[in-house]
């Protein structure tokens, strides 16, 4: 079992089947994840889109974005980390947290230290670091969700 959290722009050769899993989860388009993931590829591009796969072998296991706007009224806040997936058999072993510290340092890396996540969960994240800042209109959501930031030290 050897389990590896990857940028998509180490491994291109995983655009087509991570964009076909985060589709899968979360019922957006294929065509989008595959443009987003294109753009993350292009050569010269900036720090923002990105996209992350957590590997056990060669399968997905989870995976997590970070593009400008997360569909939601608060352009202002960005970028934001999005489609944080992790699969049902590999939940309650820290696989989410890891991710989220992997992308927050890689960002930084890339000169973006405060992200911004939108939610309904409503303590998940603070385990990790991520602070509460407001609540926010998902775009065609009815109800408002919970927006968290995390600055990177």
């Amino acid at each position: 079992m050897i389990r590896q959290i990857i940028p998509l722009r180490q491994r291109p050769d995983l655009k087509q089947p991570l964009a076909a899993w985060f589709h899968q989860k979360w019922g957006i388009p294929e065509q989008a994840y595959l443009e987003s993931m294109a753009e993350c590829l292009t050569e010269n591009s900036q720090p923002v889109p990105q996209w992350y796969a957590v590997m056990e072998n060669d399968a997905i296991i989870a995976g997590a974005g970070v593009i400008e706007n997360d569909f939601h009224d608060r352009k202002d806040l960005t970028p934001n980390v999005c489609a944080v997936y992790v699969e049902k058999d590999f939940r309650n072993q820290g696989i989410a947290g890891k991710m989220l510290d992997f992308i927050c340092k890689d960002m930084k890396a890339m000169g973006i230290d405060t992200l911004y996540l939108l939610t309904d969960h409503t303590a998940f994240y603070e385990r990790y670091g991520w602070n509460f800042l407001c609540m926010a209109q998902g775009d065609g959501e009815e109800a408002l969700s919970r927006m968290y930031f995390h600055k990177q030290d």
